[in-house]
């Protein structure tokens, strides 16, 4: 494989790597959020739920859209959709009096989970696209072992950053 081509590998493989950190990081935290936010354990759950309920939706979407535009482009668009969900609920635990902060971080699991839906299967596709046959399997072989790493990454890093 050229040089070139495992910095792409790298990429991708770490935008797989990041997308399940949406849903599987929070997980140990639960009992936290419940109580920094007064919230039911079904409203925690909530969490979760919107957040796969929105990239469920819209993996097929990004699917189609990537078809027709440049899937770089899209890629872009989902780490960029994350990201912003993301750094919108981190700004919002500033604000944890509020009384609608709830739907409001909601709302934001719910742009997370559509920048989750445009990124680890266009990385999948963007495979296909960039590598020749016999360096295709190797390359997916590595994003599905990103992909499993963070899942089984996530949760722990999830806990460790509660203990600070």
């Amino acid at each position: 494989m050229r040089s070139q081509t495992k910095w792409k590998l790298t990429a991708l493989s770490s935008v797989t790597f990041i997308m399940f950190f949406g849903t599987s990081m929070i997980i140990p935290v639960f009992s936290l959020i419940r109580s920094a936010l007064d919230i039911s354990l079904f409203q925690v759950a909530l969490l979760v739920t919107y957040y796969s309920i929105a990239a469920s939706i819209f993996i097929p979407v990004f699917g189609f859209i990537s078809d027709h535009i440049q899937r770089k482009t899209v890629i872009m668009i989902a780490l960029a959709l994350y990201g912003l969900g993301g750094s919108f609920i981190g700004f919002l635990a500033l604000f944890t009096d509020s009384p609608d902060i709830f739907s409001i971080i909601l709302a934001s699991r719910v742009v997370q989970g559509i920048g989750a839906a445009g990124m680890s299967p266009i990385a999948m596709a963007l495979v296909g696209d960039i590598f020749t046959t016999e360096e295709r399997a190797k390359a997916l072989g590595l994003i599905e072992a990103a992909n499993i790493f963070g899942k089984v990454i996530s949760p722990i890093l999830g806990a460790a950053l509660a203990l600070v």
